[in-house]
């Protein structure tokens, strides 16, 4: 099910405005009629809108107008034009002004309500998760994650202690060798490999992450959560 939106109708035709207001309250969404583009700066009052249905001969300043001035001022909000105007040209100039979807009248309320599911998947789509920083007790050697508390060996804790403070979380073979305090003639990457392998299955486990800890190919590893330094 899509989600409900905040939705204001920009409609001169009074008994259009009411319809579709009527109808777009009826479906869940909260929605606002305006007769005019003045009247969403005057009348809106100061409502946040996920999405506008805009007419475009409308009195004083038109659709295409007031769809450029919206797009500027929120580059995320859904537009949707419902118009009279169904030449090639006027559609492109819609689309140019701001304009998701451009609909010829008369618009059926199946096909609007179909238009604004399809634009609220976008409008309202759900904020990504932030990520949790896991702390690293490097006294005790133990890594808290969201799903699991895991005691390390002190070479995993060296290993994460240094991707985590090093630019990008990232670090070349040769400098977690060296932060194992092996010296450079001594590299071994497949011995880094199983260390590697092993450290990035307890990450996982505690932070339910598959990407916690990955191979950047002919270089090195990166650590892809964030922890902090107990």
């Amino acid at each position: 099910m899509a989600p409900f939106l905040n939705i204001i109708v920009v409609e001169d035709h009074d008994s259009l405005r009411e319809v579709t207001v009527a109808l777009l309250n009826a479906h869940g969404h909260q929605a606002l009629g305006l007769a005019n583009a003045e009247a969403v700066d005057d009348e809106a009052g100061g409502r946040v809108a996920d999405l506008y249905i805009i007419d475009l001969n409308l009195p004083g300043e038109d659709g295409i107008s007031l769809s450029r001035r919206i797009r500027r001022a929120n580059a995320g909000v859904g537009i949707i034009m419902v118009t009279a105007r169904v030449l090639s040209e006027d559609k492109v100039e819609g689309y140019a002004s701001g304009a998701d979807i451009y609909l010829p009248k008369p618009v059926g309320p199946d096909e609007l309500l179909a238009a604004i599911d399809a634009l609220a998947r976008r409008v309202k789509a759900p904020a990504p998760t932030p990520a949790v920083t896991m702390p690293l007790d490097q006294q005790r050697l133990m890594l808290r994650g969201p799903l699991l508390e895991l005691h390390l060996a002190s070479a995993e804790v060296t290993l994460l202690r240094a991707l985590t403070i090093a630019p990008g979380q990232r670090l070349a073979y040769w400098q977690l060798n060296e932060a194992l305090g092996q010296l450079p003639d001594e590299l071994n990457k497949a011995s880094l490999e199983v260390r590697i392998v092993r450290l990035r299955k307890k990450i996982i486990q505690a932070s339910g992450d598959d990407a916690a800890l990955k191979s950047i190919r002919g270089h090195g590893y990166q650590l892809c959560v964030p922890l902090s330094l107990l």
